[in-house]
């Protein structure tokens, strides 16, 4: 007998599509591959995925209806429990609507943990040696370049980590390699078992004592432009800022005024506020490294994402609930929806 609920997938799935097929078994699988925003939300009042009980929202499925705003939460079919989202950020789900309609979130942190820390490396040691000026001059047989001038060592250097998830603490740990003093800030201190050794100290104290700056947190309504003007004055004269998390955590207007200033010596970044848009001042500072937003742009990551967000939606259906919900839902009760 086939399955009376449906699964919807929006978006695409390239890693794990046999894995995707097999939920076949438990659920009726729907595809919304290429669209618009009008189209679905029309598709979504007709009916048409009105046996839906869960969503896998691909990491490109905004192009395809824009975000879970409000607007779209509403129109989401009533039989609707779980959205799993493949992406450790999940800033383009509005997750009180979600959690208003009893809607429950889930995204794929863990998966994500490695390649990110991987990549903050990579832009953290680029940054401390100003690579982009002898990087770039080299391919235009110019040797180091115009300008050329000695980087630092991260050896002895105090790391700040703003946010010590489990992508911060990945930083840490790869950090520690190389000689660099880790200090934190979360809202609340780690147990001691996972500080391995960082010392946690106020954001306060982050800001004027840190050589460098990691950025690994979430951007919600109270982190975004957590970094600008008033923090970058706290800041010791010579700091490094790295930001792998999401681009509106730093005010880049006020980056970029710190780097014409030379309150900070430089930056690494992967992420901007308004991506793929990147501040003018950012593209001509030699002294800025510059990445596309390719933190989990590996193979190995982009499978472990989406086997995490396929975990998450045959657990949800099979009546054990999320195994990662978000963190602004985990103390929500799941069990209500144990028989869906």
């Amino acid at each position: 007998m086939a399955p009376s609920r449906a699964a919807l997938l929006i978006g695409k799935i390239i890693h794990a599509r046999k894995e995707w097929e097999a939920l076949g078994s438990i659920a009726r699988l729907k595809e919304y591959g290429t669209g618009s925003r009008q189209d679905f939300l029309s598709k979504l009042r007709s009916g048409e995925y009105d046996d839906v009980v869960g969503i896998y929202r691909s990491n490109d499925s905004t192009r395809v209806t824009g975000p879970f705003d409000k607007e779209l939460v509403q129109a989401l079919p009533k039989a609707l429990w779980y959205i799993t989202h493949n992406g450790a950020g999940y800033d383009n789900i509005d997750v009180d609507a979600c959690t208003e309609r009893k809607i429950y979130v889930s995204s794929t942190p863990i998966a994500v943990d490695d390649a990110t820390a991987d990549t903050a490396m990579f832009l953290m040691l680029g940054a401390l040696r100003r690579i982009t000026q002898p990087f770039l001059s080299v391919r235009k047989g110019e040797w180091r370049g115009p300008g050329y001038q000695l980087g630092h060592d991260p050896k002895s250097k105090k790391l700040g980590i703003l946010g010590m998830g489990g992508i911060g603490q990945a930083v840490a740990q790869r950090a520690r390699a190389f000689g660099m003093e880790i200090q934190y800030h979360n809202r609340s201190r780690l147990p001691e078992s996972k500080e391995q050794g960082a010392q946690y100290v106020s954001f306060e104290q982050l800001l004027q004592t840190s050589d460098v700056l990691s950025l690994n947190l979430a951007l919600n309504a109270s982190t975004r432009h957590i970094i600008s003007k008033p923090q970058f004055d706290q800041m010791k004269t010579g700091i490094v800022i790295v930001n792998t998390a999401r681009g509106p955590i730093v005010d880049e207007a006020a980056l970029v005024d710190a780097l014409k200033s030379g309150k900070v010596y430089s930056a690494g970044l992967d992420v901007f506020e308004e991506e793929p848009k990147i501040h003018p001042g950012l593209l001509e500072d030699p002294n800025v490294v510059l990445l596309p937003h390719l933190g989990t742009s590996t193979w190995e990551t982009q499978k472990d994402m989406e086997l995490l967000v396929l975990h998450n939606l045959r657990s949800a259906i099979e009546g054990q609930g999320l195994v990662t919900p978000v963190p602004e839902q985990k103390q929500l009760e799941q069990t209500s929806r144990a028989s869906l």
